[in-house]
Order: C-alpha cells, then structure tokens, then sequence
C-alpha cells in the first residue's frame, strides 16, 4: 500500500472526484464545463497522491497547495451552474461542504508545511 492511499485526505478527494463524476453523467454539461470539472476535481485526488511521495516540504506544499486550488476552481464552476440553474442550491450545498472539508484539511497540511 502507497503511504498516500492511508490519508484521510486522500479519500475524501477520492469520494468528491466519484460525486463530481457522478454529477457529469447524469447532468447536461457542454463540453468544455464537463471536461474543466472532470480535470479539476481529478487534480485535486492526483496532487495529494503526487505531494505525498516528495521528500522535501517544500515539493510536498507545493503539490498541496495545487490540490487546494483545484477544489477552489471546482467550486467556482458549480457556482457558475447554480446560476444558470444547473445545479440547484441542494447539489451547490453538498458539493461546497465537502468541498469546504477537503480545503480545510489541505490548508492545516500545508501550513504544517510552512
């Protein structure tokens, strides 16, 4: 087993990366939005795992930092669908508090770090 696959963290990503997935199949994107969504919610499950195997805390942070901000780039395009009212406010809440967890625990990660 990879040291990253124990991380609280990392699982989290991975069940918000599954619900974004989710979310894709069975919501009517255009393609840009699907494809934008699909790689930034991948990002942030692929940096955790990438930064876990670095040996210097700087190399570490940095990956977790880009994790970080692609939770923030997903929550800026499901913000952009509820206006357009692809998402009503129920999908917003759920994705924006786990969301909202997954950036928590990476901000204690990376100030850690620091």
């Amino acid at each position: 087993m990879f040291d990253f696959e124990k991380l609280d963290i990392y699982k989290k990503a991975k069940g918000f990366n599954a619900d974004v997935r989710t979310l894709i199949k069975l919501t009517k994107l255009d393609p840009t939005t699907k494809d934008q969504l699909r790689r930034a919610s991948f990002s942030i499950v692929l940096n955790i795992a990438e930064g876990s195997g670095r040996f210097s805390q700087a190399d570490r942070r940095n990956f977790y930092v880009i994790s970080r901000s692609s939770i923030f780039e997903c929550i800026a395009i499901f913000d952009v669908l509820k206006d357009e009212m692809v998402l009503d406010e129920n999908q917003f809440k759920l994705f924006y508090f786990q969301a909202e967890e997954i950036s928590k625990m990476l901000f204690a990660m990376i100030k850690k770090l620091s």
